[in-house]
C-alpha cells in the first residue's frame, strides 16, 4: 500500500473516508516526515502542539457521522494568517510572541471543514519578498536543489507541499507570492479573484492586492481547498457575495472549444528561452486536446512592475505604521522617551527589506510626490485592468503565460540586488493589479532538472475555467518528486507512516 505522505490530498481523504487510516495516523505520518526532512529545508517554522489532539477529535467526528469535506486532512498555514492560540509571527522580530485570540476566516473555514492544522510555514517578512530569504527564521530551501530559493513570499508553503511535508497549504499572494514559489517548487498555486476569499485575519501587506490562496500537488486538490475557504465574510468589507463554482466538475471538463490566448508581451527578451519553449509545448498540448490557441496583446504589461511597487509599498507604509512599540507588536525599551522607543522598535524590529519598502512607500505618498507616483500608478492600474477586460471581452477564455522569467535562482544570488529580485514578479503582478484569478501549474523540467511553471489567467470569478485548463496541463505534465527529496527519502519517517 502507498505510504500516507505519498498520497495527494483527495486520495488521502478517500482513504480516511474508507477508514483505511485514521486522521491521527495521517497527522503523525506528516509530523514524522517534517522531523526527518524539514531541518534541511526550513519550510515549517512552528508546529501546532495540538495537532494530534485535533486529529483525534476529527476521528471522533467521523465515527459519529459528522465528517466535513476535508475531515482529517492535514494542512499547513502561512505564518501571516492568524491562528488562535498558535503564535503568528509573519517572519518578523516585531511580532515575536504574538498569539492571536481567533483564527483568520480562511483558517476557521478549514477547521470547520474538518482539516487538521499541522503548523505554520516560513515566509519573507510581512510577505515582502520573492525568495523567502527575508525571514527572521532564515531562508527556506528549494526541495529540488537546497542551494536554490523556494520563491516567495509563500516559499515555506510551496516547499512544504513539494517535499510532501503536508498535502496542501495556504499562502497569500500580493504580487505573485503563491504562484511564483509554486513555479519554483513544481506545485500548483492559485491566487483567487480579489474578494473570493476573505482577508480577515491575514496580516496586511497591501490591502488592495493581498489575497489568500491554496497550494497543492494536484489541481483538483487546490480546487477542493478553494471550495472550503471561499465565500463572503461580514468581517471583510472587500469580500464579494459571489456564487461558488463547481470546481470538481471543472477539473474533469476538458478544454474542448476553449479559446486560449498567448499574450505577446509576456514572451519578451527577459524570458528564459527554456521557459518559452516549455510554454509553447503546453500550448501545443492544449491545442491537441481541443483548445483554440491565439495570440493576444496586453499593451500596458510593461508598466506593471513599477506600478505595483509604488502601490504595494505605499499601502505597506500605511499598514505597517501600527507597529510602533506603543499599540502593536514588540516594544524595544529606551530611556530617552517615547520617540526613542518608536525609532528603536521600528529600526530593530523590521528587517532591511521591510524598511526599504516602508521608505519607498512613504516617499511615494509624501507631499509633492503623491500624484507624480501614487496617482500615476493608480492610473496605470486602470489601464492594465482594461487590457484584461478587452482580452476577455473579445472572446478569450483563458490566458497562458509564463509564471516566472527564470527557474529558481541560487540562494543569495539576488539578495543584494533588489531591482533584479523585484523583476522576479514580472509576469505575476498584473493579476493582482487587475484583481483577476491566476493559477500556476507545473509544465515540466528545465535541462538543469528544475521545475518550470505556466500561469493561467481568467476573468473575474472564472476560477472554473482556470481549473479546466490547469487539469488539462496536469494530464500532460503530471507532478514529479523533487530531486533532493527523492535522494533523501530513507527510513520510515521520511517515507511516511503507513508505507508497506
Amino acid at each position: 500500500m502507498t505510504g500516507i505522505t505519498d498520497l495527494d490530498a483527495l486520495a488521502l481523504l478517500a482513504r480516511l473516508e474508507a477508514r483505511e487510516c485514521s486522521a491521527l495516523e495521517a497527522t503523525r505520518a506528516y509530523l514524522a516526515r517534517i522531523g526527518a526532512l524539514d531541518p534541511a529545508l526550513r519550510a515549517i517554522v512552528r508546529l501546532n502542539p495540538e495537532a494530534e489532539k485535533e486529529a483525534s477529535a476529527s476521528d471522533a467526528r467521523r465515527a459519529g457521522g459528522r465528517s466535513g469535506p476535508l475531515e482529517g486532512l492535514p494542512v499547513a498555514i502561512k505564518d501571516n494568517l492568524a491562528t488562535a492560540g498558535l503564535e503568528t509571527g509573519c517572519g518578523s522580530a516585531i511580532l515575536d510572541g504574538f498569539v492571536p485570540l481567533e483564527d483568520a476566516t480562511a483558517v476557521a473555514r478549514l477547521r470547520a471543514a474538518g482539516a487538521v492544522i499541522l503548523g505554520k510555514t516560513n515566509l519573507d517578512e510581512f510577505a515582502m519578498g520573492s525568495s523567502t530569504e527575508h525571514s527572521k527564521h532564515g531562508p527556506t530551501r528549494n526541495p529540488w536543489d537546497p542551494g536554490r530559493v523556494s520563491g516567495g513570499s509563500s516559499g515555506g508553503s510551496a516547499a512544504a507541499v513539494a517535499a510532501r511535508l503536508t498535502p496542501v497549504a495556504l499562502g497569500s499572494d500580493t504580487g505573485g507570492s503563491v504562484r511564483q514559489p509554486a513555479a519554483f517548487c513544481g506545485v500548483v498555486g492559485l491566487k483567487p479573484t480579489y474578494g473570493r476569499v476573505s482577508r480577515y485575519g491575514l496580516i496586511a501587506f497591501a490591502s488592495s492586492l493581498d489575497q489568500v490562496g491554496p497550494l497543492a500537488r494536484r489541481v483538483a486538490d487546490a480546487a477542493s481547498l478553494l471550495a472550503a475557504i471561499e465565500g463572503p465574510d461580514p468581517r471583510d468589507a472587500t469580500s464579494a457575495p459571489h456564487a461558488p463554482g463547481d470546481y470538481t466538475a471543472a477539473c474533469a471538463s476538458g478544454v474542448e472549444g476553449l479559446r486560449i490566448g498567448l499574450p505577446r508581451e509576456y514572451f519578451d527578451p527577459a524570458l528564459d528561452p527554456e521557459i518559452a519553449r516549455a510554454l509553447h509545448g503546453v500550448a501545443h498540448e492544449l491545442e491537441r486536446q481541443g483548445a483554440r490557441i491565439e495570440e493576444v496583446s496586453l499593451p500596458h504589461t510593461r508598466y506593471s512592475v513599477p506600478a505595483y511597487y509604488v502601490l504595494a509599498t505605499a499601502e505597506a507604509s500605511s499598514n505597517l505604521a501600527r507597529y510602533d512599540g506603543l499599540r502593536f507588536g514588540t516594544r524595544w525599551p529606551a530611556a530617552e522617551g517615547w520617540e526613542a522607543v518608536y525609532r528603536r522598535t521600528r529600526g530593530t524590529g523590521f528587517g532591511s527589506e521591510v524598511r526599504r519598502r516602508i521608505m519607498l512607500g512613504t516617499f511615494a505618498l509624501s507631499a509633492g510626490y503623491h500624484d507624480r507616483f501614487y496617482g500615476k500608478a493608480q492610473r496605470v492600474r486602470a489601464l492594465i485592468r482594461r487590457d484584461f477586460a478587452d482580452a476577455f471581452g473579445s472572446g478569450t477564455d483563458v490566458l497562458l503565460t509564463p509564471a516566472t522569467p527564470t527557474t529558481a535562482f541560487r540562494l543569495g544570488e539576488k539578495a543584494d540586488r533588489p531591482l533584479e529580485m523585484y523583476l522576479s514578479d514580472l509576469y505575476t503582478t498584473t493579476a493582482n493589479l487587475a484583481g483577476i484569478p491566476g493559477l500556476c501549474v507545473p509544465a515540466g523540467l528545465s535541462r538543469q532538472g528544475l521545475p518550470v511553471g505556466c500561469q493561467l489567467l481568467a476573468a473575474h470569478f472564472e476560477e472554473c475555467r482556470l481549473f479546466r485548463v490547469g487539469a488539462a496541463v496536469e494530464r500532460a505534465f503530471p507532478p514529479e518528486t523533487p530531486t533532493w527529496v527523492a535522494q533523501h527519502e530513507t527510513g520510515p519517517a521520511a517515507r511516511g507512516a503507513g508505507a508497506e
